[in-house]
């Protein structure tokens, strides 16, 4: 074989080996492209219904780009269905329910991972059974107790009731990432003169940022989202969060589809620039444990 066939076949394998590359990244993206768009699709048709007129809404030539846009809807959201109000109230019941469950499931997770306790494995394996339990389950017994400590319409209250499938979570999540922790580094803090409190504020909570930001989003997700619970212990109209109050838009047979969905749109805001905003607090726990290992 002459060193022209020679080069002629490198020649040829190489453009095989690049177009066969390059149509398997070309399906791929295109897979991705169809899944992003399958994925987005309902939030665009939610977006697009909370901007349609009624004609167009309850018409039966339905497009894809609405033909005429209203910001009626969202007036009407603001002023009949007290959303403002329902907002505050959702803010507050998911702000108390993280920020409570961080500060039980660090401190459990901490306890059953460093600390040895007659018991601990069972309380451990008890923490998961008692999260496989469906919350729906619970609300009844819940409900009782809550009944009896007047905490039944109360944002509080219902924060509360949240923390029994929260902290269960979070606490068997925490409670995997701290065993990645070599234990060394708090043992050298401790020997520095660090108390075993604050080798566990200075040194496990910072590498365990990652896994403490996903359980507070966990946590604010779940109790945003929350509705059988919140239908069930609040009563006050004042007092609703906003899956509850969404839900009025629905009367019988009724859907008032242009303030559902405009609703729904400004209830999707908050949990969307969450995630946005914990992605730089995931890279920052990562860089912050990659250097401090």
């Amino acid at each position: 074989m002459t060193s022209v066939q020679i080069f002629t076949n490198l020649v040829h394998r190489s453009f095989a080996y690049y177009a066969c590359r390059t149509i398997k990244r070309a399906l791929f993206w295109l897979a991705l492209l169809v899944f992003a768009l399958w994925a987005a699709f309902p939030f665009y048709w939610m977006f697009t219904t909370s901007l349609r007129p009624d004609r167009e809404l309850y018409s039966r030539n339905v497009t894809l780009l609405p033909q005429d846009l209203t910001l009626n809807h969202y007036h009407i959201e603001f002023t009949r269905y007290l959303y403002v109000n329902r907002l505050s109230n959702s803010l507050i019941v998911a702000s108390a329910t993280a920020l409570a469950t961080l500060a039980i499931s660090c401190l459990a997770a901490f306890s059953i991972t460093r600390l040895r306790y007659p018991g601990r494995s069972t309380l451990a394996r008890s923490i998961l059974l008692v999260y496989l339990i469906p919350s729906s389950l619970l609300f009844i017994p819940t409900y009782t107790i809550m009944s009896r400590v007047n905490l039944n319409n109360n944002l509080l209250g219902l924060a509360l009731t949240y923390l029994s499938f929260t902290v269960p979570f979070c606490t068997w999540m925490l409670m995997g990432y701290f065993k990645t922790i070599p234990l060394d580094l708090e043992e050298a803090a401790m020997i520095d003169g660090c108390t075993r409190f604050q080798s566990f504020t200075k040194v496990l909570l910072p590498l365990a940022l990652p896994a403490i930001a996903a359980s507070g989003i966990f946590s604010f997700t779940l109790a945003w989202n929350e509705f059988l619970y919140a239908l069930v212990f609040i009563t006050d109209s004042k007092l609703q969060t906003l899956p509850v109050g969404l839900s009025s838009h629905i009367q019988a047979d009724i859907y008032m589809w242009g303030p559902l969905m405009a609703g729904s749109v400004m209830a999707s805001v908050p949990i969307v620039l969450i995630y946005i905003l914990a992605q730089r607090v995931l890279v920052q726990g990562m860089l912050a444990g990659a250097v401090r290992g």
